[in-house]
């Protein structure tokens, strides 16, 4: 997929869980040379595939979380206007909790609140209570939170977008021939048969699972292409088992916080792109290929 140069330095400004950055090498490898048209990530989240591959042609990105989406608006439509605010903001606990109880207007005012919650917060972690407010408690993180050339960078790469706030069919009416969808929902059940995710669950269901399957046979009906990734998992398996290419892809993950042991965890990729960037793929990252 071909980048644009003038964008190609971008990285993801925001702290995501669930990202996937470790994922980039895996999908560049598996789309190969394959064109495509539109790009399109419904659950955008952190952006990590998106700025990494500055899509040439008009990109389309979305994801329900409203005050994301609001963040990413005004970074593409004025970096410099938000670096200023951040640069007012103090990195202590007490301006912390004064800024997250904040009510704010101004969209710039909101989308550096975000950007500097993000980036204090305890593990980045973006979590809202029944209120709708967001309670995620203090980091004491020393770094720098405010990484001046990240936004400028990611504004200018923006410059390609469209950028919508809603359920990920919300663009449905905009794929096209050729496009890519890149897929990463809210993982409903954990790794390796190892259960349910309770929190994730009420984020996106097994129900909300099955829609997205049917939105992949839309995608297909439309001659486009998509990238899906989810938890390896009997159940998923058996939602999205459509015929096309499975691949499982084995990483490592630190389960239950700074000190518990690092645990191999699986992840399955579903797509229909072309077999030939699939082999490819591997022969160099080691996949295990799905039956």
């Amino acid at each position: 997929m071909n980048k644009n140069p003038t964008v190609a330095l971008a990285k993801p400004f925001l702290r995501w869980a669930g990202g996937k950055s470790w994922l980039i090498k895996s999908l560049q490898l598996i789309l190969g040379e394959t064109k495509i048209n539109q790009y399109h990530e419904p659950f955008l989240g952190g952006g990590s595939i998106f700025f990494t591959l500055s899509p040439q042609k008009n990109s389309y990105l979305s994801d329900l979380n409203k005050e994301l989406i609001e963040t990413y608006q005004a970074i593409k439509d004025n970096p410099l206007q938000i670096i200023k605010i951040l640069k007012t903001f103090e990195n202590t606990e007490g301006f912390y909790y004064q800024k997250r109880s904040q009510i704010l207007i101004d969209p710039f005012e909101r989308a550096a609140r975000f950007i500097y919650l993000n980036q204090t917060s305890f593990n980045g972690i973006y979590r809202v209570n029944l209120r709708g407010e967001y309670n995620v408690p203090f980091g004491f993180r020393e770094k720098n939170f405010l990484e001046e050339d990240k936004l400028i960078a990611a504004s200018k790469s923006l410059q390609f977008t469209t950028l919508l706030q809603g359920d990920f069919t919300c663009n449905k009416e905009n794929i096209n021939k050729g496009d890519l969808i890149f897929l990463d929902p809210p993982y409903t059940v954990s790794h390796n048969n190892n259960g349910f995710i309770k929190y994730n669950q009420k984020l996106f269901s097994l129900d909300d699972q099955k829609r997205l399957s049917n939105f992949i046979d839309y995608i297909k009906s439309q001659n486009a292409y998509y990238i899906l990734t989810n938890a390896a998992h009997q159940i998923i398996l058996e939602i999205f088992e459509k015929g096309d290419r499975r691949l499982e892809l084995s990483r490592a993950s630190l389960i239950g916080g700074e000190n518990a042991k690092r645990e191999r965890v699986s992840e399955y990729i579903f797509t229909n792109l072309p077999g030939g960037a699939m082999n490819e793929c591997n022969r160099e990252v080691g996949f295990k290929k799905g039956t």
